[in-house]
Order: structure tokens, then sequence, then C-alpha cells
């Protein structure tokens, strides 16, 4: 069903439209192209026709049965590009862009700054929600102000970053998801932006390669490389990427683990704590490569839930409980993942 700005479908499959290859299907999709339809669309969904949840490129997304009510997806891809001949300036994307998009096509202007996030799946408008990061960089840090429909007010708001609450692979909109939909992303971006090339492996990556003094496209090339190498395609291996989030805890957990576990892995926070790595968690459990049927963990990258062939949401998602289980059993730590679970 096309109507201007939208389009329609009714029991939609979804097979396509999530990086697990989950088959399952949307009671009612309904792909956005012009944002001024939301409040319209909104009101009509919400009365007849049940829940309401946005999809983003289904690359943090785990399907655990079919979704009812109504699904959207946001498909305005427009990009607002500054005048070339600043110094400084304010890019605006559409929701619906493909983030690698954007990155690339910032670098080929000459705008830095979004260089450390490249190879991202995902949209711009899912960028904000998981507050994305990657290579030491979250994508908070070059965020102005985020765009959204507000489903509590029933206006369309313009957010600024210090009231978008970003933290470590969150947000607002994370913790209110049913509360605002991101139309569209400003990001301050520049010409000549000190690059992040300290984080571990970008610099090997560079040097490897001959490079000695790096341009904003030098780095996201390495990050590119880097990425492919650690991560495998999702059009290949199907997967939502690094499943678990690095845990924190606090100094006395961190104490016992280091008392136990010599070699482990892990980042100093400020209170005495630490971020540990949720990979070598997983790894030292003896999990990485593990599977039951077609659900597992990547053989390569021990942080990486797979469907190697016809896995359900729900084989999927009771793997990732045991994974779970099992870390808990044997470090004491949860495990919290990052993908969203529907329905």
């Amino acid at each position: 069903m096309a109507e201007t700005g939208y389009h329609v479908t009714l029991n939609a499959s979804l097979l396509g439209r999530n990086t697990l290859r989950v088959a399952a299907q949307a009671e009612r999709l309904i792909e956005v192209f012009d944002p001024t339809c939301l409040p319209q669309l909104l009101a009509q969904s919400g009365q007849a026709h049940g829940p309401i949840r946005v999809l983003g490129g289904g690359s943090n997304l785990l399907l655990s049965a079919d979704v009812p009510g109504t699904v959207l997806k946001l498909c305005n891809e427009d990009v607002h590009w500054p005048d070339p001949n600043q110094e400084h300036a304010i890019v605006r994307a559409g929701a619906g862009l493909n983030w690698h998009a954007l990155v690339m096509a910032s670098l080929e202007r000459g705008w830095q700054g979004l260089e450390n996030l490249a190879l991202i799946p995902g949209t711009v408008g899912a960028a904000p929600i998981q507050n994305i990061g990657a290579y030491g960089l979250e994508v908070g840090e070059r965020i102005v102000a985020v765009e959204v429909y507000d489903r509590d007010t029933h206006q369309f708001r313009t957010l600024p970053t210090a009231a978008c609450a970003f933290a470590y692979r969150d947000s607002l909109f994370k913790r209110e998801p049913d509360r605002f939909v991101v139309v569209a992303v400003q990001f301050a971006l520049h010409r000549h932006a000190a690059l992040r090339t300290h984080y571990q492996g970008i610099a090997d990556e560079l040097r490897t390669t001959g490079v000695i003094t790096p341009t904003a496209r030098d780095v996201a090339e390495a990050v590119i490389r880097l990425r492919q190498r650690k991560l495998p395609d999702p059009a290949l291996l199907p997967n939502a990427g690094s499943y678990f989030k690095n845990p924190m805890v606090d100094a006395d957990t961190l104490a016992d683990l280091k008392s136990r576990e010599p070699d482990l892995v892990y980042w100093p926070s400020a209170n005495g704590g630490a971020k540990l790595s949720a990979g070598w968690l997983i790894e030292r459990a003896s999990l990485k490569g593990a599977r039951d049927g077609d659900a597992g963990i990547a053989p390569g990258h021990a942080l990486v839930l797979v469907n190697f062939g016809q896995a359900s949401g729900a084989d999927l998602r009771r793997f990732a409980a045991r994974v779970q289980a099992t870390v808990k059993d044997r470090f004491g730590v949860h495990l919290e993942p990052e993908p969203v679970c529907w329905p």
C-alpha cells in the first residue's frame, strides 16, 4: 500500500532486514520517506495496530519471534553538506542513510571526524541510540544535535548533545525507546582536526602499510582493514557484530579476578574498578567457536554471535543465555547484550 511519503506492507518479511538473517515477519511494516508524515502515522498506528517499533539497519537486533504491531523504517537519506570553504561545519544527515556511506562521503568531501567509525553497520538514525563507538571514538563526541519526533509531546524536537545522555553504548533514546523517533542527526566535522591513532591496532596498521603521516582517509582505511580481519562479513556469516558489552566491575571484583586470572585483560577506570574485555572472558571460558546447532560463536572472534545457517531467533537467544551463564559461573561477571531483542 503506497501513500505520499510512506509505504505500508502487511505481514512483511524481515529476513533481509536483520544481519543475523533470522526469519521473522512484521505484522505491519511502514517505510517512511518523509518524516513529516510521522505524527499522522503514529497516531493511526497507535490507535489501531498495537505496539510500534523503529527499525534501523537491523545490525543491532535479535528477532526472537514474529513482531506484532507496527515496525517503522525511516528511509530518508538526505544530507546537507556545508560550504566547502569553511574550516568547521555542521553536517546534517537523514536517519535512513547508511552509516558507512556517510563516513566515506564525508571524507571524500574533506570533512574529518568520523573516520574511526568506518564500516560500522547500520544507519545514521541508529548511531546515537547505541552511541556507536570503535577505535577510541564514540559518535556522541561528534554529534551536536539529534532531531527527533517526541511521541509523548507529539512534537518534532532538536535535542543538543547535553540532552542526549550519551554513555558507553547508551543514550536517552535507548533508555526511552517508546518515546523518541530519530529523524536526522547533526555532526560537527572539521577540515583539519587531530587524528586519533593511539588506539590499539591503528598505529600498528598504519606502520605496517608504510604510512608515516596519516590522513583521515588513511585512518578510515586502516580501521576498515582491521574490522574486516576481526569481524565476519554479515553477508557471508550472519551476525550482529559484538554481541556483548565489555562489563564494568568495581575495585574489589577487579582485585579478586586479577588474583585468579593474572593475565586478565582490562582497562582501569577512575574509581579503581575497570572495564573488562568481554571477548577475553568468553574465550577463557572456552566458548570461542562453540555452537549449538546453527547458533554459535564465530571461530575467529569470541564476541560475535553468529547464525551458521537456519538458526531461529529463539535458538540464538538460548545460546546467548548459555554464554552469559557460563561466564557468570566462571568469573562472577554478568555479560549484558548489546543488541535489542524483539518482540
